[in-house]
């Protein structure tokens, strides 16, 4: 039995699909503007920087979108967890105009995958070793939620 999705009341009622497109075209627009300075700035001491939350975006859109397509096209699909503050020391050479641009590309191609899902595809079952059974339909709730979750962290750097 999968865990209840971490962030689900991120997401609420809100359709998944379209969640992803609106909170990818709000960080868009929040950080068009920026300079290298602006996306060091974090929301909190200790805590991420927009560059870094916005790597952390891209990344997460990247294996999520690939667990995503793995499970609809492998049977008996086990996903794989990973550490993602391990994962943002890789990328530490991305800048945060880059990170955006990867974000909003590889989101539009998530997007495309998932409207283009029917209902049987959304419900493809795969496992994951820490949540469990899972779907895909609960992924792509999960991604959105995912999406909506740090928009907030972003617009309160912005408002620094």
């Amino acid at each position: 039995m999968s865990v209840p999705n971490p962030y689900a009341a991120d997401l609420g009622t809100r359709e998944p699909i379209a969640a992803m497109r609106e909170a990818v075209d709000r960080i868009a627009s929040l950080v068009a503007h920026w300079n290298p300075a602006q996306f060091e700035r974090t929301y909190a001491p200790g805590k991420w920087t927009a560059r870094q939350i916005l790597t952390h975006l891209a990344q997460t859109e990247l294996a999520l979108g690939t667990r995503a397509r793995m499970a609809l096209a492998t049977p008996n699909y086990a996903s794989q967890a990973f550490d993602q503050d391990r994962w943002i020391v890789r990328e530490s050479a991305l800048g945060g105009s880059e990170a955006v641009a990867a974000l909003v590309a590889v989101n539009a191609m998530n997007r495309a995958l998932f409207g283009s899902l029917s209902a049987a595809d959304r419900a493809t079952a795969f496992t994951h070793p820490e949540y469990g059974a899972l779907t895909v339909e609960w992924l792509l709730q999960q991604m959105a939620g995912h999406l909506l979750h740090h928009v907030v962290q972003l617009e309160q750097i912005a408002a620094r």
